[in-house]
This record gives structure tokens, sequence and C-alpha cells, in this order.
């Protein structure tokens, strides 16, 4: 399919032309499925992993800028799909450590600490000296346990805005606090 029909396709499905969109996913179907299938080694999950970057690419398709190319955009939501399903599949359970009164000791000594340091006086009043954004980062990183890019997906800002203004935020504290 030529550059040109595709973008009058793309630009007729943010419009919400249903057979519009099922021609634009018809041409990458068979791209993001072979993608998804060297992630997650096997048809089955790849077959899921590609139908949720579909849902994905569909829920944000007015934000697609159709002078950008959507095989990119279509294959980066690809990509960041498998891996965030990989990552959930490696995570085992804290309730697998738990006792049978209901205590997770493993939990308790790994969050506990954490928590500790971030709620000591000094420290809430160095954060509380933060922007509200940074504050936020560091909510989502450290209270929360989300990673970068759990965090940009959460606040809907880019990977690389997340990362630095983790790292200001640190660097900050770290002038207040030393």
């Amino acid at each position: 399919m030529d550059q040109q029909k595709l973008k009058n396709l793309i630009i007729q499905a943010q419009s919400g032309d249903q057979k519009s969109l099922e021609l634009v996913i018809a041409q990458f179907l068979p791209g993001v499925f072979g993608l998804c299938l060297r992630y997650m080694q096997n048809s089955f999950d790849a077959e899921d992993a590609a139908q949720e970057t579909f849902v994905k690419a569909w829920k944000n398709l007015k934000k697609f800028d159709s002078e950008k190319k959507f095989q990119s955009w279509v294959l980066e939501i690809a990509k960041n799909t498998c891996l965030d399903i990989l990552k959930k599949k490696r995570i085992i359970p804290f309730s697998a450590f738990e006792a049978e009164d209901g205590t997770n000791t493993l939990a308790d000594k790994i969050f506990q600490p954490i928590k500790e340091f971030f709620y000591q006086p000094s420290l809430a009043k160095a954060i509380a000296s933060l922007t509200p954004s940074s504050q936020k980062v560091l909510s989502l990183y450290y209270e929360q346990g989300l990673n970068f890019r759990e965090i940009s997906q959460e606040l809907n800002e880019s990977l690389d805005t997340v990362k630095s203004r983790h790292r200001r935020a640190i660097d900050q504290l770290k002038e207040v606090l030393i």
C-alpha cells in the first residue's frame, strides 16, 4: 500500500471510520505479530500481545501524528506491550511468601527500611521543597514501587522526562540533606 493511501486511511480511522481502521490493522498485523513472536517466543502469547497492541493503538489513535510513520509508532507500542507482559510474568507475588496468619515477612523486610527512610522528618521536609511533579515521580517510584516506564505511562510523559525529573530530584535532595 502506498504511503499516501495509508496516510488517508489513518486519518479516516482517526475520525472514527471502522472500515479504515480494519484496513490499517490488516496492513500492520503481520509485522506486529512477527515482532511479538520474537519477544514472546510462542504464538499464543504473541497473539495476545498483538491484540493488546492494537487495542492500545486504537485507544490512542487520535493522539497519533499523521505526519509521522504509523509503522514505527505501532511497532513501538508492540515492543512496550511485550516487555510489559514479560515483566509481569517474572514477578513473584508476595502472597506466595505469606504465613498462615497473613503476615508477609519477606515484604516487611524489603519495604520497611524504604518506608522508614522515606518518612523521616528531615527527608519529608526536603521532599516537600521539591516541585509537585518531582514529588509525584519520587512517590510513584519509591512508595508505590513503579518503574520509570510505568511512571511514564501513569503521568503520560516521556520516559526520558521521568528519568531526568527523578535524577534532578535526587540531586536536589542530596544538596539539601548532605
